[in-house]
């Protein structure tokens, strides 16, 4: 239905999922690169699966199984590990503990356990403090940078024999009739009009018997790969956008804290953390729905406002922000799960699967245990020698049967709710479901996507960053060490229609700067992208680009 009422309904200005050229029936190159088990996506997901698998065929060889040498590859974009990588974070170590039982929680790469732990709901100038939910307490868990977690996981990874390619993004599935068979991956050095440049270098086919998608957050061959299979979920997935900067601080941080409240407006879903990372680093962001009501809302500025509060002035005063950076966070929860995460030559983990439990904060555990199951799946499938989906459905068995499924279903519907209720009401019921483990209020919640949320169409409030608390977009840009080629070409697909009023949405909804209204037009500058995927889930789609292309996280 058409925009009306002063309102801008995002869904009828998107470009559909461009399958033609994500999923691919064209036979592999001749000098396609020959794998057994491929992983795409070097997070946390991948490389966890990555290092089962090649234990497992270890353990097989020197037992005499027979399996022989298996290629285990894993694929990523950025230029190296941990380079888009970005949590909050605080970890649950139950995978990394079954990942490695030899290692001591001494020998992970954490930064910190949680020794207190505060949360306060905020108004615009006072803090009152609050009784930490059950699903928000962290003790026996972990401060960590989830860059360092997936660099230590890499080396790990190399030292098992598994192949890592950086910098080649995986543009598109190869597929022979059902079957997945491999990836192609995006060209380089092509110039901002598409022609081949200097520095060209073609796309680069791996085959594989098994595919295993690890992509992160709305993973853009998970999408196409659902959307061919028509493969169905109760619920559409939801998303949050998460914003985060590093600090180095004057005063130190003694407790993990997080907010409820202001910024955040009352009929948005969301909060604030800010954790210690060492006694002079420090940990802040901000995260809130993407089905938010208004053209004006603004995650980004949402932070920089939030760090004029006393309980965040006082600590960063006099500091520095070293590092900014943003992603999105599936949030949908267990009504959103896809009925099928597997199908003939490939498994989906992690995010890109849906594996977030939004009520704890938690994903990370979620993602190294599915990665996990994924291996012993590939493995089994190996030995029998059937990579069917047949054989690969014991993967779904796993995940559904395992902790992952028990604590997404308890708390199947807190998220939810928060789209049906007000914050007070919303919250009240979300309390009763977390004392009844799900069983108050337990029958399925609808949903909706969020770019079928209508926003109102309002002005923004002014705001002008000071460039020592606060920051414009721009500037936030230029700490995620975004380093992407200015004549690249654009990697966004922008929609029918867009009105100035749409333009004002987009340019409110990236925090990077993509989007800029300009009179009655839209104005795109791809290279400030740092791949969070917020453009993908309301504005213009985001398609693989370039390897190399977007932010060098270091901390995050």
């Amino acid at each position: 239905m058409p925009d009306r009422g002063g309102k801008v309904l995002p869904t009828i200005h998107q470009a559909a999922l461009p399958l033609d050229r994500l999923i691919l029936t064209d036979a592999p190159d001749a000098e396609a690169v020959p794998m057994d088990v491929f992983f795409v996506g070097g997070g946390p997901a991948g490389l966890a699966g990555a290092i089962a698998l090649a234990r497992m065929v270890k353990a097989d060889h020197e037992a005499g199984g027979g399996l022989g040498d298996v290629q285990i590859g894993v694929l990523e974009k950025a230029g190296a590990l941990g380079e888009h990588s970005l949590s909050g974070a605080v970890v649950n170590p139950i995978a990394i503990r079954a990942l490695f039982p030899e290692l001591k929680d001494k020998d992970f790469p954490f930064r910190a356990p949680v020794a207190a732990e505060r949360v306060y709901y905020l108004t615009e100038s006072h803090a009152l403090r609050i009784p930490t939910p059950p699903t928000m307490q962290n003790h026996g868990y972990y401060v960590a940078s989830i860059c360092e977690i997936v660099r230590w996981l890499g080396e790990k990874a190399e030292g098992l024999g598994v192949n890592i390619f950086t910098g080649f993004p995986a543009a598109a599935l190869l597929t022979e009739g059902q079957r997945v068979t491999g990836v192609r991956t995006a060209p380089s050095g092509l110039s901002r009009t598409g022609e081949q440049g200097s520095g060209y270098t073609p796309p680069t086919d791996i085959t594989a018997q098994i595919t295993v998608l690890a992509e992160g957050t709305r993973g853009t061959l998970s999408q196409a790969y659902l959307e061919w299979q028509q493969i169905p979920s109760d619920n559409p997935q939801i998303f949050a956008l998460g914003v985060k900067e590093i600090w180095e601080t004057l005063r130190p941080l003694d407790a993990v804290v997080h907010t409820l409240g202001w910024p955040v407006p009352k009929d948005c879903f969301g909060g604030s953390f800010m954790y210690p990372l060492t006694r002079n680093l420090i940990a802040l962001g901000i995260v809130v729905g993407l089905d938010y009501k208004r053209t004006s809302d603004d995650v980004h500025e949402m932070l920089q406002r939030m760090k004029l509060h006393p309980l965040f002035r006082e600590i960063l005063e006099g500091g520095e922000m070293v590092e900014w950076g943003a992603k999105t966070i599936p949030e949908g929860g267990y009504y959103a799960l896809p009925k099928r995460r597997h199908g003939d030559g490939l498994m989906i983990v992690g995010d890109s699967a849906g594996l977030v439990e939004v009520a704890s904060l938690k994903g990370i555990h979620y993602a190294m245990q599915s990665g996990m199951f994924a291996a012993r799946a590939a493995f089994d499938a190996l030995k029998r020698k059937d990579t069917s989906a047949a054989t690969l459905k014991e993967y779904d068995t796993m995940v559904d049967g395992s902790f992952i499924a028990k604590d997404l279903h308890q708390r199947r519907n807190m998220r939810l709710t928060f789209q049906k209720n007000n914050f007070y009401v919303a919250g009240l019921k979300a309390g009763l479901m977390t004392v009844t483990a799900g069983a108050l209020f337990g029958g399925k919640t609808e949903s909706h996507r969020d770019a079928e949320v209508a926003r109102e169409v309002s002005p923004p409030q002014p705001f002008t960053p000071d460039g020592k608390l606060t920051f414009s977009k721009l500037d936030a840009v230029f700490k995620s060490g975004n380093a992407t080629r200015d004549d690249i070409p654009s990697h966004l697909i922008v929609g029918p229609d867009i009105t100035p009023e749409v333009a004002e949405l987009y340019a409110h909804m990236c925090p990077a700067g993509v989007y800029e209204r300009d009179g009655d037009r839209l104005v795109v500058s791809p290279a400030n992208c740092i791949d969070c995927k917020a453009t993908d889930v309301i504005g213009p789609r985001w398609t693989l680009r370039e390897g190399g292309s977007g932010p060098k996280y270091r901390q995050m």
